[in-house]
């Protein structure tokens, strides 16, 4: 091995005194040579294993790798696969400097701003105190509160109060119950107000209408609209005059607008019956069946309704046979005789 054969390019300053040394030895171990008998007498090959002795001694001489800091004189470059975080191809480490976590998203970040989730909060305190604005403003123009009680209903109770406007003849007791001067759900008391079933009516009121008005080749979505808006006028005319009547008359009563509504309400279960006979059975089935639901709504506001107006006044001490008690029981019989009229008059022209 020749001197020349270990040159290299210039690389550390510890490369360099590394390379600087051998080339020094191995001039040594030559004029050594040289001195005992000429470096060109002797053969190749002693020569050459002169020159692997050396190489070994130096061998021995190397900086141990083991040493901190210290790097192998023979790297070009430094080894650096005990850093993962900084080699070629390494995962950066989540949450470092410059580098995003992998698991990170625009979500994330914008949740992890606190001037969002300062605005997060402002939102959600705005939309609480908008939600309470609103049902606070509801309540005073819409008793919503107060609905929930009109439609506690169940299917008996259903069954039970439609068998009652149909054959109210032998039904007794009509007064309402309370319990702790709260009048009970409408499904546990058959004599209750409700507007589950006369929303219900109104709606197969105006069904039926569509099919009777389908089967005579009538049918048309504006003539729907105006039986249903006539309908509904006709209702609110009612509620109305009604209300207007108990001012006049003075008569303190328990008697709610949505009480009015459910009573008034009732009359759509009679129309109905007499419309789909009519449909099946012809004009004399109609007559026939609404006549009879007439009179069952007559009798069913009269006894109901007494209760509520008579049994105030009787509560306060007027005359049975005094003027405005006898006011009070013309109002009565005038609401509960309107009842058949209505029905009439809203589907008379249904039926040929």
């Amino acid at each position: 091995m020749h001197a020349a054969g270990l040159a290299a390019p210039a690389g550390t300053p510890r490369l360099r005194k590394w390379r600087t040394w051998l080339a020094e030895e191995i001039g040594r171990a030559r004029v050594w040579r040289g001195r005992r008998g000429g470096w060109r007498g002797h053969s190749r090959s002693d020569g050459g294993q002169e020159i692997q002795d050396l190489e070994i001694l130096a061998s021995k001489r190397r900086v141990p790798g083991s040493q901190p800091g210290m790097a192998d004189p023979h790297q070009f470059f430094d080894d650096t696969s005990s850093t993962p975080s900084r080699g070629y191809g390494a995962q950066p480490s989540p949450g470092g400097l410059g580098y995003p976590s992998p698991s990170s998203s625009p979500e994330a970040a914008f949740l992890a701003n606190p001037m969002s989730n300062m605005a997060m909060a402002y939102g959600s305190s705005l939309a609480a105190h908008g939600k309470e604005l609103v049902d606070k403003n509801i309540d005073r123009f819409i008793p919503v509160t107060k609905l929930k009680y009109y439609f506690a209903v169940d299917t008996v109770y259903v069954g039970r109060k439609l068998g009652l406007l149909v054959f109210p003849y032998l039904h007794q007791d009509w007064e309402v119950q309370y319990q702790q001067d709260t009048p009970v759900a409408p499904r546990f008391d058959i004599n209750a107000p409700d507007l589950y079933i006369p929303a219900m009516a109104f709606i197969t009121y105006i069904l039926v209408a569509g099919l009777a008005l389908g089967t005579q080749d009538r049918f048309s979505p504006d003539l729907l609209g105006l039986q249903a808006s006539s309908a509904l006028a006709w209702l609110t005319l009612e509620v109305v005059a009604i209300l207007l009547s108990l001012y006049l008359v003075t008569v303190n009563t328990d008697l709610t607008t949505i009480d009015l509504v459910a009573f008034l309400g009732y009359k759509y279960v009679g129309m109905i019956g007499g419309v789909l006979m009519g449909l099946l059975f012809g004009k004399i089935g109609y007559y026939l069946m609404l006549g009879w639901c007439c009179v069952s709504i007559f009798v069913f506001m009269i006894r109901t309704l007494r209760l509520k107006i008579l049994a105030q006044a009787a509560a306060e001490g007027v005359p049975v046979r005094g003027a405005r008690n006898q006011l009070r029981m013309y109002l009565t019989m005038a609401v509960a005789a309107a009842q058949p009229l209505l029905m009439y008059w809203l589907t008379f022209h249904l039926v040929r």
